[in-house]
């Protein structure tokens, strides 16, 4: 059987087969799951922030209390918190790495709150953009750690699902703030704007009350040297607190051996990603789905619906609230959905399946809004709506939810903080590029603009067959081999040869029972 193919009701770790568990039946893992859900929600802050940025813009109490501003004035007021993110991002590796995943997700979200503090008090409109830009400072630290702790922390049979939730909570926030503004539109003052901002604290004040409940990463403490807690942890999640459980012993030995290999080759710098033909194969992936998860188009649609809608004559503001807080309801059931065929379907087909779903639907979306600024017929500005939405159920199908859960699980441990840096920074620059430009050239050239993302699809559709690769039921420190081969640095020996021992001792226990119950069969006769 291939290091891919796992059979029915299995999941394999150092190459043997295990019955699959259900969380839902032990207390432990149940409870671990639970609590790691505010972990989770990192990502809704950004969700949350997304839609509250449209909200606001579509809010005449905010846009008379900021003088109206124009399309370069919205591009800075989105594009703050994304500039805030990037020169956050070469402090978030130190911090998760020296002081723990744990710690980053809480300095993180402190940072948050302070920044939410001053954005809702904010007075004129340098205030908010000084508060918007450690609002991002902060999001990049707890991202930076949050996604480190699902991936090393969840059983090896959940990884997948947990890690590809991750980044599909961006809807959870998304959808609250969309309502949320929609409500407040009808509060005749500067609270219309006020109450959206303050409740935006909510996510990060979750996070520092429960992140502490919250086992430690034990990849994190074996690099400590303490891999006593790190088996504990190993224990108590995987397997109800059974420390000879064999696939806890099993895991424990393949990660001590593994990070143990990575420490004697050195290999934690910011270059590293660079030396190898595996590292630059991780590289060019990080890269481009960063890049390519914000530059689809889809930022046009996120931080800028209102003026995609006013190009189609749909200008009242609650129709423009009512569209955007129904595409996110939209967008969180396909994305959730979706988590759940990773593994079944694989990453690599969902990547294909959706960017070229993407590229049709935008082409669509492209013909039809020419049509509507020639011919003024509302048919076809109700046709751009729909291909909005079938644009975001292709989205959907991979680049919310992978965007997170396969760039972190192909990084090995002592390059997997800085490498998501990498990712996230393009991230970053992608927003921060197209939060600037996108109102400005939605205002110059309306529809025209859409042909460059058409264009850039069809790239990007080449980009990922060629170079997008399969890691589906792959534990995760054996998938180094599918980028280094023979050169990976995979602790195995330790980990085989502890299979052994604990098959032998099974073997010879069964072998024991066997000659009791011979032996008092016939005692018994």
């Amino acid at each position: 059987m291939s290091d891919l193919a796992v059979s029915k009701g299995h999941f394999k770790v150092c190459g043997r087969e295990f019955p699959r568990v259900s969380w839902l039946k032990l207390k432990n893992l149940r409870s671990t799951y639970f609590i790691l859900f505010f972990v989770v929600l990192t990502s809704a802050t950004n969700g949350y922030d997304g839609s509250m940025v449209n909200g606001l813009l579509s809010l005449q109490q905010f846009k008379d209390y900021m003088h109206d501003p124009s399309g370069s004035i919205k591009g800075l007021f989105s594009g703050i918190m994304f500039l805030g993110s990037l020169l956050a991002l070469p402090i978030t590796p130190y911090i998760a790495d020296g002081m723990g995943r744990r710690w980053g997700i809480c300095i993180g979200s402190i940072i948050m709150i302070l920044a939410v503090v001053l954005q809702s008090a904010s007075v004129n409109f340098s205030m908010f953009i000084a508060a918007r830009f450690f609002l991002g400072f902060g999001v990049a630290i707890a991202h930076g750690a949050a996604p480190l702790l699902i991936t090393e922390l969840c059983h090896p049979q959940h990884r997948a699902i947990f890690t590809t939730i991750y980044n599909t909570t961006w809807y959870i926030g998304s959808i609250i703030a969309a309502w949320l503004t929609f409500g407040t539109n009808h509060i005749p003052s500067q609270w219309s704007w006020r109450i959206p901002s303050i409740v935006q604290a909510l996510p990060s004040i979750l996070q520092i009350s429960c992140v502490w409940f919250v086992p430690e990463s034990p990849r994190w403490y074996i690099s400590k040297g303490q891999p006593e807690k790190a088996l504990a942890v190993l224990a108590h999640v995987h397997a109800e607190g059974n420390y000879d459980d064999e696939v806890v012993q099993l895991e424990f030995e393949e990660i001590k051996e593994t990070i143990a290999i990575e420490k004697e080759a050195e290999q934690t710098g910011w270059l590293e990603l660079f030396k190898t033909k595996g590292n630059r194969h991780r590289l060019l992936i990080l890269l481009s789905a960063g890049l390519f998860s914000q530059w689809s188009g889809n930022g046009l649609v996120s931080y800028y619906i209102t003026g995609v809608l006013d190009g189609i004559g749909i200008t009242d503001p609650n129709t423009q609230l009512v569209i955007n807080g129904c595409l996110n309801i939209w967008n969180c059931i396909v994305a959730t959905t979706m988590c759940f065929f990773v593994d079944k379907l694989g990453r690599r087909p969902l990547f294909l399946g959706s960017t070229a779903g993407m590229m049709v639907c935008f082409i669509v979306w492209t013909i039809c809004s020419e049509r509507y600024t020639a011919t003024k017929v509302e048919a076809n500005g109700s046709a751009v709506v729909a291909m909005i939405f079938l644009y975001y159920t292709c989205y959907n199908a991979a680049w919310s939810g992978l965007l997170v859960g396969y760039t972190v699980e192909i990084l090995p441990f002592s390059l997997r903080a800085k490498g998501m840096c990498y990712m996230f920074a393009c991230v970053d620059i992608a927003l921060f590029f197209n939060t600037y430009v996108n109102p400005i050239a939605l205002e110059k050239i309306s529809w025209k603009y859409y042909i460059v993302y058409c264009v850039w699809l069809a790239f990007e559709l080449v980009f990922v067959f060629f170079f997008y690769i399969e890691t589906k039921n792959t534990p995760l420190e054996e998938i180094a081999k599918h980028f280094d081969g023979d050169a990976a640095l995979v602790g195995g020996t330790a980990a085989t040869e502890k299979g052994r021992i604990i098959e032998a001792e099974l073997h010879d226990k069964e072998h024991k029972d066997a000659t009791v119950q011979v032996h008092e069969e016939k005692v018994g006769l």
